[in-house]
């Protein structure tokens, strides 16, 4: 038996000890094998959870992981979401999406309107079974859409920049196909809470209104302020400590208007990501103070909550499996096949389209968020929550290795 903590502040510095522990030596498990780093953290979060730690060391899980205790771990975690989410929006280079517009546009919209239109079509079978109680078949239908539509921008452009093909043709096009989908997903997914979280017509039409006054705001009054901050405080590698109070001021109260309109915070931190100003080096600067923070700290959190979650003993028959497996092949065929084929319409080649797909294909941490949001607000069931966080790991645990298997087929 362990002792019990009568005090929730040495329970909490335990939990970052073991969490960072184990994300850090599962991600550099899986570097040796070519996975990117991020994975090994949300194997971490898994085996931390019932699904082995909790089920072969229950006493030791429940020690370290109380009940009590997952409400900070969630608040905490959300704040290291909100801090990931500015980083992504800060990453997108607007002028690589205007300058492969064409082609972008094409891929990025068959590889959300294929998958999407599969998982509607897939909610209609596992709606009157699978979903939970009292909540609409729309909002389940619409949620299951976006969730096999989505790809992982920022597992993506890691991928391409440990294979040094970001300079390519094909590595271009596949990191502007996934910015233009990560804004088109956001913004569905944004539509999709909206429609999930409003009581009625009236309620509905609120959320719109104030979502369309909200981005206005911070498009044409916000992000020409910071314009004119970014030239005047932008001085070499450095930037003054009142500038940083400045953007963090932004930042949360972005985050703060998103969830008081319905739309979630994380929309509201990834929005104030994208105005930013477009001096690199000012983004830079900023992405420098901020990610290893949260990518270090605060999203291990989210993490290890997600494995709390993710119960694969609740997938105890052969059927469960089964249904688990064809959503899989649905989001492959969908993500995969749609970009692949959009790829090759559009004027690619046979490899570099095939290359392409995989890419698009890979989903890890942004199929987490929008899997926990939909838990969160009741949408996803437990069984239905593991099985696309199942389907997410093998999507994103299939890119490189596609990648291979694709560049010596054609080199042969």
């Amino acid at each position: 038996m362990f002792p019990a903590s009568t005090t929730p502040l040495p329970v909490f510095i335990l939990q970052l000890v073991v969490i960072i522990i184990a994300s850090r030596s599962c991600a550099y498990l899986v570097r040796k094998i070519g996975q990117p780093g991020v994975m090994g953290e949300i194997i971490a979060g898994i085996l931390l959870g019932p699904s082995l730690v909790g089920s072969l060391f229950p006493a030791f899980s429940q020690f370290v992981f109380p009940v009590a205790s997952l409400s900070n771990l969630q608040m905490l975690s959300q704040v290291g979401l909100i801090l990931f989410m500015f980083v992504i929006g800060m990453e997108l280079d607007l002028n690589i999406i205007k300058r492969k517009a064409k082609t972008a546009v094409t891929i990025s919209n068959a590889s959300i309107v294929i998958p999407f239109l599969l998982g509607i079509g897939l909610s209609y079978f596992l709606y009157n079974t699978y979903a939970p109680k009292g909540i609409p078949f729309s909002a389940f239908a619409l949620f299951m859409g976006i969730a096999m539509s989505i790809t992982a921008f920022p597992v993506l452009a890691r991928i391409i920049r440990e294979r040094n093909i970001g300079n390519t043709r094909m590595g271009t096009i596949a990191i502007t196909s996934a910015a233009l989908g990560d804004v088109t997903g956001w913004c569905i997914l944004a539509f999709v809470i909206a429609i999930a979280k409003a009581s009625g017509l009236g309620s509905s039409v609120y959320t719109l209104i104030a979502a369309v006054i909200y981005t206005i705001v911070m498009l044409w009054i916000v992000r020409p302020f910071l314009k004119k901050l970014a030239q005047q405080k932008t001085n070499d590698n450095i930037i003054r400590q009142s500038t940083v109070a400045i953007l963090f001021i932004i930042l949360l109260l972005s985050a703060y208007c998103c969830e008081v309109i319905g739309i979630h915070a994380l929309f509201g931190a990834f929005m104030a990501g994208v105005i930013m100003p477009l001096e690199w080096n000012f983004r830079k600067l900023i992405i420098d103070k901020i990610e290893d923070v949260a990518s270090v700290l605060f999203l291990p959190l989210f993490f290890v909550l997600t494995g709390l979650r993710t119960q694969i003993g609740l997938l105890n028959d052969g059927s469960l499996w089964l249904i688990c497996a064809v959503i899989t092949l649905l989001a492959i065929a969908g993500k995969f096949g749609g970009s692949a084929i959009a790829a090759r319409l559009s004027g690619e080649s046979t490899k570099d389209s095939l290359a392409i797909g995989a890419l698009m294909n890979t989903r890890g941490l942004m199929e987490l968020i929008i899997l926990n949001i939909g838990y969160d607000l009741g949408i996803l069931s437990p069984q239905i929550f593991t099985m696309m966080v199942l389907m997410a790991l093998i999507t994103t645990f299939m890119t490189s290795p596609l990648l291979n298997l694709i560049e010596r087929y054609y080199k042969s």
